[in-house]
């Protein structure tokens, strides 16, 4: 099936071959000239249309589009803003912005780009898939955009490596595959200028979150863990990985917008050149400590950056004692869980996110409304990872309250705090843990009376006098704007059954009707549930088959 998101059959050629496939590749495949191919004008073949761009499918059985992943096309917004800062800066840019989107599929996302990004110059679709390219090729002429847009035929990886050479890097890579993008990031880090601007999509979401580690070290060379930040965890493992894969060509990267976003992750970064900026990397990633127990976060940095002069333009680079927690938690005396290398710096540049969100109001999107939402939320830049505020409250087994009597009491004792874009429950603190079980243990003493079990992590913490003065009187500032105005930050189901989608292929086996049936299985069968009884087997008694067979 083709998908608005990309045919995913990449294949990832060996680096130590690449002499030779370079040769052979660059003789049999490279940009596709345009052929006096028909305009699709079959009433009856299914089309797709995101803002100006309307795609037309071979058939119906050929659809692979999920409109759960629309908001993806903030990349429009971004690309934009990027596009007009770059031209404002550096005028002689004009006329050679050039993009590669290298699993480009149906080309809906590279024909967006052409009909609604104005100061592009060229713009490559590439896909490995001759059935792709064919549609890419019908999609572009449909659409008008044969001056921009140009259908390409080749392995992802091999169209990046053909273009390494500085004078031929582009300006714009887009790399949105099915579940990593790792197999594409040395090509894609080689084939970008300096300054230029490098997307990355990664939709394998459960392998980033916890579920698969082993998995997840094999793909981006970290650990990751099971916590309630763990959407932002994601987010910084797979910046750690792109920042090893700069650093082996001496290139470092500046994430500029990076997002969890439902079941999939889109981050934005700048690509530069310094030899003297790599060496900085250790000081940007650290493992993460997490309590068994009471969850309580900790961070290792690789490295350390000390000033070594007044004017604190030169550093020594040193390593850093450690680690930062005992063998057993200060706070529960469980032990701990180790994770990362993970990105520990900011993961925003706060001036471009100021800059596009004024933009937003200047142009119409689908998803408008949510990408302010996301936007608006001022998350503090040097702060990694956040706490669960109903986590809190179980882990003391006492209620949860507002969220803003939490904030109070944070804001009350001098600390800063701020949401999460990527959970509604979020408080994201430079608050030490100390404080903050302090406060959990004020506020079950307040609000429950209920008899700990010993033994138990919320006993031990109990089992502490709190050392720190709460106040959760009400701060001015404890209700931040984007809740004031209730702007949207989530999903709103598009269908039902929403979600990932299947690995796209080139049949036509449809296992939609396999999807729906296996939809809920593990749900017990409670009478009182329409939707598990709709989703159930039907059932047979046996005892009407016994009376069935007799009657023959």
């Amino acid at each position: 099936m083709l998908s608005g998101r990309g045919i995913r059959a990449q294949s990832l050629l060996s680096r130590a071959l690449f002499p030779f496939f370079a040769g052979l590749f660059g003789r049999v495949s490279s940009i596709l000239p345009f052929k006096a191919a028909p305009i699709m004008t079959d009433k009856t073949a299914p089309q797709v249309r995101e803002g100006q761009a309307t795609i037309t499918f071979p058939s119906a059985e050929e659809v692979f589009y999920n409109p759960g992943i629309c908001f993806a096309f903030s990349s429009v917004a971004v690309i934009r803003l990027y596009v007009k800062q770059l031209l404002a800066k550096d005028p002689t840019k004009a006329g050679k912005v050039n993009v590669m989107e290298a699993l480009s599929a149906s080309g809906l996302r590279s024909i967006r780009y052409a009909k609604e990004i104005p100061g592009l110059d060229k713009i490559v679709a590439n896909d490995i898939s001759k059935k792709a390219v064919e549609t890419i090729r019908r999609n572009i002429i449909n659409n008008g955009v044969e001056e921009l847009v140009q259908p390409s035929h080749n392995d992802a990886s091999m169209a990046m490596y053909l273009k390494r050479k500085p004078e031929d890097r582009f300006q714009i890579i887009d790399l949105d595959p099915y579940g990593s993008p790792t197999p594409f990031l040395d090509a894609a880090v080689q084939s970008t200028v300096d300054g230029g601007l490098l997307c990355v999509t990664c939709t394998d979401m459960a392998v980033l979150c916890g579920n698969a580690t082993e998995t997840c070290y094999t793909k981006y060379g970290a650990i990751s863990l099971k916590a309630k930040s763990c959407h932002e965890i994601a987010l910084r493992i797979v910046i750690a990985c792109v920042e090893s894969h700069a650093n082996r060509y001496g290139r470092y990267i500046e994430p500029i917008l990076s997002l969890s976003i439902d079941f999939y992750c889109r981050i934005f970064f700048r690509i530069n050149t310094s030899q003297a900026m790599c060496k900085r990397t250790t000081s940007k990633l650290g493992h993460l400590y997490q309590c068994n127990g009471c969850e309580t976060l900790s961070f290792q940095p690789l490295g350390q950056l000390v000033p070594n002069d007044n004017n604190g333009k030169n550093f020594k680079y040193k390593l850093v004692s450690g680690p930062p927690v005992n063998k057993h938690c200060s706070h529960c005396q469980n032990t701990h869980q180790v994770g990362g290398p993970i990105w520990i710096a900011p993961i925003h540049d706060q001036h471009f996110v100021s800059e596009l969100l004024v933009s937003l109001d200047n142009h119409e999107y689908q998803t408008v409304e949510r990408m302010k939402g996301m936007l608006t939320v001022a998350e503090l830049p040097d702060v990694p990872l956040y706490y669960q505020q109903d986590r809190l409250c179980a882990m003391v087994k006492t209620g949860s309250g507002k969220m803003t009597v939490f904030r109070s009491a944070l804001l009350n004792a001098g600390y800063r705090v701020s949401l999460s874009h990527a959970n509604k429950m979020a408080i994201k603190t430079d608050a030490p843990a100390e404080f903050i079980w302090d406060m959990m243990r004020v506020w079950r003493k307040s609000n429950s009376q209920s008899d700990l079990k010993p033994g138990t992590t919320a006993f031990a913490l109990m089992a502490t006098t709190p050392k720190h003065e709460v106040s959760f009187e009400t701060h001015t500032e404890a209700n931040p704007d984007s809740r004031k105005l209730q702007l949207k930050r989530f999903q709103v189901n598009p269908e039902r059954n929403w979600g990932p989608k299947s690995r796209a292929s080139a049949g036509n086996f449809d296992d939609s009707e396999k999807r729906r049936q296996n939809q809920g299985k593990k749900r017990k069968q409670d009478p009182a549930d329409p939707v598990a009884m709709e989703l159930a087997e039907p059932r047979v008694d046996p005892k009407q088959i016994k009376t069935v067979k007799d009657q023959l």
